[in-house]
């Protein structure tokens, strides 16, 4: 996933593969088959690392939910005793990094969420509300003014500007990485700004 600079190992390009394809052509649309041959293993191959797609979906969605807490986690510590704008600022990038990175993520979290077994979307569920009140704290040391549900709107309203990338997929319709993410940035902090002033 994002998160990695090195070689992917084997179980991650599968998750890989298969979050494309599902997020392409919805969970029952791909069979295990196919996930494996994107991979070049048969799909049978594919119970040495995961016991089936609905496996696959749990690792993906529960995964990448742990992933984004752990990461602001790290990026607080790494900013601890910044000015509130920096430490806005780094959370910023570190969902723009999953926005533009783990598109599939998003629409397959949209799409699938629901086939979850119950404790698995709870934990989702458990592990977001975190990844929120984290973001909450932050934006309200900066716009102190705000109420704690004002700023949870806040927060999710600007996860929503974020995370509509997958909607923009007409070859062409993002004019770059870096040109993308900046005005991503801008765009999140004029909302919270926005927010703020209310």
């Amino acid at each position: 996933m994002a998160t990695r600079t090195d070689a992917p190992t084997r179980r991650e390009q599968i998750l890989r593969e298969a979050a494309r394809l599902f997020a392409e052509r919805g969970f029952h649309g791909v069979g295990v088959d196919e996930i494996g041959a994107a991979v070049g293993i048969s799909g049978p191959g594919l119970y040495r690392h995961f016991a089936g797609k609905d496996a696959m979906l749990s690792e993906l969605l529960v995964g990448i939910s742990g992933q984004l807490l752990t990461g602001a986690r790290r990026r607080l510590k790494e900013v601890d005793g910044a000015a509130p704008e920096g430490v806005l600022d780094s959370l910023i990038e570190g969902h723009i990094d999953f926005a533009l990175d783990d598109r599939p993520l998003i629409t397959l979290h949209d799409r699938e969420l629901d086939r979850l077994r119950d404790t698995d979307r709870k934990l989702v569920r458990q592990l977001q509300r975190q990844y929120v009140e984290l973001w909450v704290e932050v934006v309200r040391a900066l716009y102190p003014d705000l109420t704690e549900a004002a700023a949870r709107s806040a927060v999710h309203s600007v996860f929503g500007l974020l995370n509509s990338t997958p909607h923009l997929t007409r070859p062409g319709s993002l004019p770059g990485r870096a040109t993308t993410a900046a005005l991503l940035h801008r765009m999140a902090r004029g909302a919270f700004a926005a927010a703020g002033t209310a």
